[in-house]
């Protein structure tokens, strides 16, 4: 295969109007973690948009019909009994083989687009730097990643549609809103500002509390590290352009002796 082929066939990148997916390393561990916390978020940081959510979606119906989430809280209290009786182990069989599917695919995932990503940039592949159509524009620049996530620690889904990543903002901004709703989240802290805490901690629903943790830190995570990740994919396209237009064609660095 021609090196013009490769380039072709690898690029860093794949900019659309609603969203930008690029080529970087990963650490697997790092993904598989995520996978851990909730399946489907592994997945995500991959680049594979709709396999995750579809294990996100399996995630949370299983796991609400299963009452998993509701039998954890009465384990972490010391309820066995409780936890044992409210569990649906029909489903519970279900959902075991999905959740060590999700974080064995992420692993593999991101090693295989590892590979790939340094198949990439031995080829010096192109990046595309601009996207635009009747319905936008979408254009790589440098973004400041403590912005993505001051915006991200305030409402889910703000760093992500900082970095024009629409489809995966607004995913997340709907089921956050899900999960604040059942859980009655808002209620129980503005029941704590008043100082009723035996009011906010019975209003709250521990079963779709449960889904917030593992969500909300994943959006800070996300939106921190890929904003980096777009920065750097940014630098390395304007120093192409540089190098294509204005560095001159017979221009090259000698090596250097040793200096004593």
């Amino acid at each position: 295969m021609s090196r013009v082929m490769r380039r072709e066939s690898l690029p860093r990148n794949v900019l659309g109007i609603f969203d930008t997916t690029i080529l970087h390393l990963r650490k697997p561990s790092i993904i598989a973690w995520w996978s851990v916390a909730f399946p489907g978020l592994g997945h995500i940081l991959l680049g594979h948009f709709f396999r995750g959510t579809g294990l996100i979606v399996w995630e949370i119906c299983i796991n609400s019909y299963s009452n998993l989430n509701a039998a954890m809280v009465y384990s972490f209290i010391g309820d066995i009994p409780s936890a044992k009786g409210i569990l649906n182990t029909r489903l519970l069989l279900l959902y075991i083989p999905i959740y060590l599917f999700g974080i064995w695919d992420s692993y593999r995932g991101a090693v295989d687009l590892n590979k790939e990503y340094k198949l990439s940039e031995s080829a010096n592949s192109p990046i595309k730097k601009y996207a635009m159509n009747t319905a936008g524009v979408n254009y790589l620049d440098k973004r400041n990643p403590i912005l993505a996530l001051i915006w991200a620690i305030f409402i889910p889904s703000l760093g992500q549609f900082y970095q024009q990543r629409i489809l995966a903002s607004f995913f997340t901004l709907f089921w956050a809103v899900i999960f604040v709703f059942y859980s009655h989240f808002a209620e129980a802290i503005i029941y704590l500002i008043q100082g009723d805490i035996q009011k906010s901690t019975q209003v709250l629903n521990m079963h779709w509390l449960l889904f917030i943790p593992s969500f909300y830190f994943f959006t800070l995570y996300q939106s921190y590290t890929d904003t980096i990740e777009l920065n750097k994919l940014f630098a390395k396209e304007q120093a192409r352009f540089l190098e294509e237009n204005f560095q001159p064609s017979n221009f090259h660095i000698n090596k250097g002796g040793l200096v004593e």
